[in-house]
């Protein structure tokens, strides 16, 4: 491992982008399946590992589908954010803030406390083993509809857990659900004091960044890599600093781009937009979050200083207590007086 590859795994950070559902490795899945009685197509491990390895967009929306279907319950969502959380210690994770998509749950006829007590269960195992902090953000399923999400949402903010939600955001379909329909899901949001954020400039065209940002006042974007597209959207980012969830592996995986080396996060790095580096969907899209930080160390020359940016920036961008932040930031010091004294 390179002296910037170490570092990249070394230094203190938050997750800001990952889905709780693309977290199920094939171990973990199979664990599950066996344990409720589940019946899967697969004769080995070997062909488990092989469906993972899929051919395009479709073929991938398939095999997630038919993985999740094997949570059904608190036991099964709690393994599923330990297991996560074991990886990520070893990647300097130090705090992460885990989507869920509670009606891709409820429509199989999963109760929304059944997901919710056991990813709550997840991170409080998580922390008593690494002492890594953690909240949940909620996103909504778009073409579901915004009744749907909003009736979820009611659900959700009735249930005794509710208080580790702390935010919401909208993923799935971006073209065709532009952020402008879901300004009622958002004043919702608003009235029960979440943050906000939103998959934007994915998929679908920048302006739907500026556009987020400017109805919806979301407080971050995730995705958001095509804002550069739009010159009022990327103005706009840049004013506001808001911060970026970029996933890099994730977006070279489901052929967003042709390769790394095409993909505009080194563009939006060198032009000061504030650019986290997130891992998306680690189980099928690619790699862990260390994976994604020294994939774009290595194609777009990030200097060691550029690495400790990358640190201090997804702790600034979270949505941790100012406290939990002071403690964060001061880890990231500790290891590069650590570094230092190494020689």
């Amino acid at each position: 491992m390179t002296t910037a590859a170490n570092l990249a795994h070394r230094l203190p950070k938050a997750e800001l982008h990952v889905h709780a559902e693309a977290c199920l490795e094939p171990e973990l899945l199979l664990r599950i399946a066996e344990r409720n009685g589940d019946e899967l197509p697969y004769a080995s491990i070997d062909e488990v590992r092989r469906a993972y390895d899929w051919p395009d967009l479709g073929a991938f929306l398939d095999v997630y589908y038919r993985h999740i279907g094997v949570l059904r319950t608190e036991a099964d969502f709690r393994d599923l954010v330990e297991s996560y959380l074991d990886r990520v210690a070893e990647q300097g994770v130090r705090h992460v803030e885990m989507f869920f998509d509670p009606q891709a749950h409820t429509r199989r006829g999963v109760a929304l406390a059944t997901v919710l007590d056991g990813l709550v269960a997840g991170l409080d195992a998580g922390r008593a083993r690494h002492g890594i902090t953690g909240d949940l953000i909620a996103c909504f399923i778009r073409e579901l509809g915004l009744e749907a999400a909003q009736e979820t949402l009611a659900e959700l903010a009735a249930l005794p857990a509710f208080d580790r939600v702390i935010g919401i955001g909208l993923d799935s379909i971006e073209e065709g659900y532009p952020p402008q329909m879901w300004a009622p899901l958002y004043a919702q949001a608003e009235g029960l004091g979440l943050r906000r954020v939103i998959h934007a400039g994915e998929a679908g065209p920048g302006e739907n960044v500026g556009h987020a940002l400017r109805v919806l006042g979301v407080d971050r974007i995730d995705h958001g890599v095509r804002c550069g597209e739009d010159p009022a959207s990327i103005a706009e980012v840049r004013s506001r600093g808001t911060v970026l969830t970029v996933c890099p592996l994730s977006n070279v995986r489901i052929g967003m781009y042709p390769s790394l080396a095409e993909h505009p996060v080194g563009q939006l790095l060198r032009d000061g937009v504030a650019v986290t580096i997130n891992s998306d969907g680690p189980a099928y899209f690619g790699g862990y979050i260390a994976d994604n930080w020294v994939a774009v160390q290595q194609q777009f020359g990030l200097t060691e200083d550029g690495l400790v940016e990358l640190a201090r920036r997804s702790v600034a961008g979270s949505f941790a207590s100012p406290e939990r932040k002071a403690q964060l930031q001061a880890e990231i010091d500790a290891v590069l007086d650590e570094r230092e004294r190494e020689g």
